[in-house]
């Protein structure tokens, strides 16, 4: 059985798509983790690495606003990574990763609070603006164990939407075959 990130990097180059990585506690975990796997260079991008709060806004278009108001822990702030990694990286999707990975808590936020989200063809189009699909997570352990939940989770978020969007195309390429019913 293939990694995640082996599923995902085989279903993007299938698609003939890209993806970009905007990462915060995560600190690059999720870049290393696609890298690894074989062929990755068909699909992945690039990163960016945005561990400082101010760097969401200036690398990310992250709004200046909502991490003032809200801090860097916030599902917002997570969806406008993914899709700012997108457009900066010019990738077809763009996943990203924030929260407190501890030993202290940040932001008022726990240890443990973790938001992963991913932005996609099929996924901005569909969500709100700033968009995209984000999964809020409370996690269990010590730095190192959130740290790689976090990066299974947000694989596991991308599979979920890749394999939405062929699924959503299939029943497409289906209803045309049958006579569009």
């Amino acid at each position: 059985m293939s990694s995640p990130a082996a599923q995902v990097v085989r279903l993007l180059t299938v698609k003939g798509q890209t993806l970009a990585v905007a990462e915060s506690l995560t600190g690059g975990l999720v870049a290393a983790e696609i890298t690894a796997a074989p062929g990755a260079s068909q699909a992945f991008r690039g990163s960016v690495t945005a561990y400082a709060t101010e760097l969401k806004h200036e690398l990310l278009g992250v709004d200046a606003t909502l991490l003032d108001q809200r801090g860097a822990v916030d599902p917002q702030v997570a969806a406008q990574m993914a899709a700012g990694v997108r457009k900066a990286l010019g990738a077809d999707w763009g996943v990203a990763t924030t929260g407190v990975a501890g030993p202290e808590p940040q932001d008022g936020k726990p240890v443990g609070t973790v938001f992963v989200a991913v932005d996609g063809p099929s996924v901005g189009a569909s969500e709100a603006a700033g968009g995209g699909k984000v999964t809020a997570l409370r996690l269990n352990g010590d730095r190192a164990e959130i740290r790689m939940e976090s990066v299974r989770s947000v694989l596991a978020l991308l599979l979920e939407e890749l394999a939405s969007e062929q699924t959503g195309n299939e029943r497409a390429q289906d209803t045309e075959r049958n006579g569009g019913f």
